[in-house]
């Protein structure tokens, strides 16, 4: 069974909460000892994912992937969280 685009985002929605904490300092998802390389790593993965999800749509009218990047549902959390970890990540570089 194929996912909806909100199944999608709510999904994604872990990602946004992370990358927001980690930029407000909140390291608790991190094991004690960890380096900042290893917090920017986890950082740029998040975002890498959410620019995938946000360009997610199907290839034709056979392909069942939702349509995340045709949809009107509102996105602005998700780039907001993109533009965040990619700041967080230039700043503690």
């Amino acid at each position: 069974m194929s996912k909806t685009v909100d199944q999608i985002l709510r999904g994604a929605d872990d990602s946004v909460t992370l990358i927001n904490q980690i930029n407000s300092g909140d390291f608790s998802y991190f094991m004690e000892g960890y380096t900042q390389a290893v917090v920017n790593r986890r950082v740029q993965e998040n975002v890498d994912y959410l620019e995938i999800v946000l360009t997610m749509s199907p290839m034709d009218d056979s392909d069942s992937t939702p349509d995340v990047e045709g949809s009107s549902v509102d996105k602005s959390s998700y780039t907001a969280a993109i533009a965040t970890g990619k700041t967080y990540i230039s700043n503690n570089s």
